[in-house]
């Protein structure tokens, strides 16, 4: 796995600046080396599945019970302080800056990781893609393949249903809350397909998603997150 100041060296650099988090000198980084090095990086062991951690590292019982459409998650972080707040930023505060410093912790995750055939990114439906100007997830995959040469697939599915925020409801909804809000009208027979996304909380929507593709004939899908949410803050 890359080092923190190897993967420092991914972010497209900034003008000098003080780090977003405690105020030193991060000269082109938006982060100082310190504060890099002591954000919350999913490394504990986890389900190879859903990256829930588990003591060791195998498939978790959820997914051995109720197997998710997904096969693979590999997340870059845990969904906490200050890892929530920097997405937040680019989310909702456009800081579009920030971008290739979150992509830099994914690519560390991703690598020596087995390269699908093709990245998809998780779609936004139009009306809140109008309304916020950029998708969040497209923008972290086109800084992945910067590093990462993987052929980016932006068109050819799409999301059909305007659902609410999944933030926004209790965990128990929000299965239904996404159940037809994909299409694909792409033929993906035999292939291993990647889905970039920023934060994974119960893992609905990727399901949804992933059950799309695998009815467009993709043979495996993997999800590849900044964050994952910690199983006792859902």
């Amino acid at each position: 796995m890359l080092s923190i100041s190897s993967l420092l060296k991914y972010t497209k650099p900034m003008l000098p600046q003080d780090c977003l988090l405690c105020a030193a000198r991060a000269h082109a980084q938006p982060l100082c080396e310190a504060c890099a090095r002591a954000l919350p990086y999913h490394d504990a062991p986890a389900c190879p599945q859903c990256a829930h951690a588990t003591a060791h590292g195998g498939v978790c019982g959820e997914c051995l019970s109720y197997p998710p459409e997904f096969d693979a998650t590999l997340a870059a972080f845990d969904y906490r302080f200050p890892i929530d707040t920097l997405v937040h930023q680019i989310k909702y505060r456009s800081n579009l800056a920030l971008v290739d410093f979150i992509a830099s912790g994914l690519l560390r995750k991703l690598h020596g990781a087995e390269k699908p055939d093709r990245l998809f990114a998780m779609p936004l439906h139009s009306a809140r893609l109008q309304a916020r100007g950029f998708n969040q997830s497209v923008e972290i995959a086109k800084s992945v393949i910067k590093q990462w040469k993987l052929p980016l697939q932006l068109t050819g599915y799409q999301r059909v249903k305007d659902t609410k925020e999944q933030a926004q409801l209790p965990w128990k909804e929000r299965h239904a809350n996404v159940r037809g809000a994909f299409s694909c009208d792409l033929d993906l027979r035999g292939q291993h397909i990647a889905v970039v996304d920023d934060v994974m909380t119960t893992g609905a929507t990727l399901n949804e998603f992933a059950s799309m593709l695998k009815k467009s004939g993709a043979d495996k899908v993997s999800a590849y997150v900044v964050a994952r949410t910690l199983k006792r803050e859902l």
